[in-house]
């Protein structure tokens, strides 16, 4: 009886901590600055921004000026704070990466030392309440603009996970200097470039003003919508989605299930088709050598992520539908031996290239010619064994619901 109770006086007492946690995490102090910064800009842009369009019109340079400024700060948040930055999927000339931390700090979402920080902390602990700074557990307010509205203690300044960004010289001049930079670039530049255009006030409205607000609250729906609405695509691990509208107004980042699951990817819409601006840029930078080193995941291994969740959903749907156990024999029958022919394609496709790129540098003999089509043959035979079960494994999921026979 006495172990009994202090159990029960230890859980008693663990739920009061939580509950003061959670209180003092609610009551957290007001960061004034930040308050007053977020809370008038897009009050200015709502009022200044139509009247003096209303009175004095915007022209196609300055609409287009917008644009640009846009697409800068947009770009350097994703491909420099985010998936360069943040996640070291690739590696960039030093010009790029200057570029990108200009744009960063006119973006006015902190300097790279703070965003990344905050980035790698909330992969490190997604979806927790106590330690992840923008938790979308909290809800879609906290998680879009509330979590930077106050000094709560799970976004307290820690850079002890960003110690290889502080040996970066770019990353170090641009936290020292972020404040004079955060000015030139969202004031300098816009006046400078409506002072040679003829409007100056209307320079600074748009591509100053009004690009400021919008490009901030697109970043911040990826830690808020893209963590609510959407597929669960390849893991449910965290609450991450993908969300195909949401990537094209934030440059393909909408693809968020993907990059939890595979954050050290430099893609996140992996699909040719899917609308991910950041991927062409970095993949077309490449090419003329400013970016190097892109790290991808490698196809089967997205492949298995996808069809563990197929999976998962298909048994959950047999329960569901109350099927009989054969189905769910069946199931796991075909889903084991998709998994087994995906590994054996992964192998066979990396001995492929291998071969492929040593043909490039040595004179091959004939008989290692011959072993080369061997492994050439078998790669696309399991290629085409891959494409066969894909559609064995569809026609079953879509068999799922209907009345009919197991696929043969």
């Amino acid at each position: 009886m006495e172990r009994s109770s202090n159990e029960d006086h230890s859980a008693i007492q663990d739920s009061r901590n939580r509950g003061s946690r959670a209180e003092s995490a609610e009551h957290a102090p007001i960061n004034w600055t930040n308050m007053v910064l977020f809370t008038a800009t897009p009050a200015l842009a709502l009022t200044l921004v139509p009247l003096y369009g209303f009175f004095y019109g915007y022209d196609l340079f300055e609409w287009l000026f917008f644009v640009f400024m846009m697409g800068f700060c947009g770009l350097s948040i994703t491909a420099g704070y985010h998936r360069m930055w943040s996640h070291k999927t690739y590696q960039a000339h030093p010009v790029l990466r200057f570029l990108f931390a200009l744009g960063g700090a006119c973006a006015l979402q902190n300097d790279v030392l703070h965003w990344a920080s905050d980035h790698r902390r909330h992969h490190q602990f997604v979806d927790n309440n106590d330690h992840d700074p923008y938790s979308a557990g909290r809800g879609f307010w906290f998680s879009h603009i509330g979590w930077i509205l106050r000094n709560y203690p799970s976004g307290k300044r820690d850079f002890s996970n960003v110690k290889d960004l502080q040996r970066d010289p770019i990353v170090a001049w641009q936290h020292k200097h972020y404040l004079a930079l955060l000015l030139v670039m969202n004031i300098g530049l816009p006046a400078f470039v409506g002072l040679l255009h003829g409007d100056v006030i209307a320079s600074l409205l748009l591509a100053g003003l009004l690009r400021l607000v919008l490009s901030q609250h697109v970043t911040w729906l990826i830690n808020s919508i893209a963590h609510m609405w959407g597929k669960q695509t390849y893991s449910d691990a965290s609450s991450a989605r993908d969300n195909p509208v949401l990537a094209l107004i934030t440059y393909g980042e909408g693809y968020h299930n993907f990059h939890h699951t595979f954050q050290w990817d430099y893609r996140n819409g992996v699909k040719w088709w899917h609308f991910d601006p950041t991927k062409w840029l970095i993949r077309s930078l490449s090419w003329v050598g400013i970016t190097s080193n892109l790290k991808r995941t490698h196809q089967a291994k997205i492949e298995a992520a996808r069809l563990r969740m197929q999976y998962q959903h298909a048994t959950a749907r047999c329960d569901l539908l109350q099927k009989p156990e054969q189905w769910r024999n069946a199931l796991e029958a075909e889903y084991e031996q998709f998994l087994q022919l995906l590994q054996q394609f992964n192998e066979q496709r990396q001995a492929w290239y291998e071969l492929k790129s040593q043909r490039f540098h040595e004179t091959l003999c004939q008989l290692e010619r011959w072993e080369q089509l061997q492994v050439r043959d078998r790669y696309r035979e399991l290629q085409f064994r891959v494409k066969v079960q894909k559609r064995r494994w569809h026609e079953m999921l879509r068999n799922i619901g209907n009345p009919t026979p197991l696929p043969a």
